[in-house]
């Protein structure tokens, strides 16, 4: 006895995946780009502007909880504060985007190494974003693709 896997419309289960599968890839690469530009840059962009909201807490913070190595609080809040404030805007723009995804890489190992070790999941996968970003490209709905396009004429 065989079982009919079939929807309602009569469809083998196999043919109605197969074409959600096509229709999904159907969905243009650049809109998930930038999708992926606004999703991780809003993270650090809201992290920069706690910073600069009440400077004077942050440097506490990187005192007390994150103690970076090396770097002194009140130099590592600056260096952070504008980090998030600068890049974030570059990805939202798409400008610059894979020379942007850099120092928030460098950000990203620095928490993961030497501030939250234990949130390497949320590190993960604002790095795998920006990692796709750096090797990928902002994508056509960019000022990258703008001047791309013009350079090429």
């Amino acid at each position: 006895m065989t079982t009919d896997l079939s929807d309602v419309s009569g469809w083998p289960l196999r043919q109605w995946f197969t074409s959600a599968r096509q229709q999904l890839e159907r969905i243009p690469l650049s809109i998930i780009q930038l999708a992926m530009r606004i999703a991780v840059g809003s993270v650090f962009f809201k992290a920069g502007l706690l910073k600069y909201n009440s400077f004077e807490f942050a440097v506490k913070l990187f005192e007390d909880e994150y103690r970076v190595p090396v770097i002194a609080p009140a130099v590592a809040a600056r260096l952070a504060m504008f980090n998030e404030l600068t890049w974030p805007v570059l990805l939202f723009l798409g400008l610059a985007t894979r020379v942007a995804t850099l120092p928030l890489l460098v950000m990203i190992t620095v928490i993961q190494v030497f501030v939250y070790p234990q949130a390497w999941t949320d590190n993960l996968l604002w790095a795998s974003i920006l990692a796709f970003l750096l090797t990928r490209g902002a994508g056509t709905l960019s000022i990258d693709h703008l001047i791309e396009r013009r350079l090429s004429k």
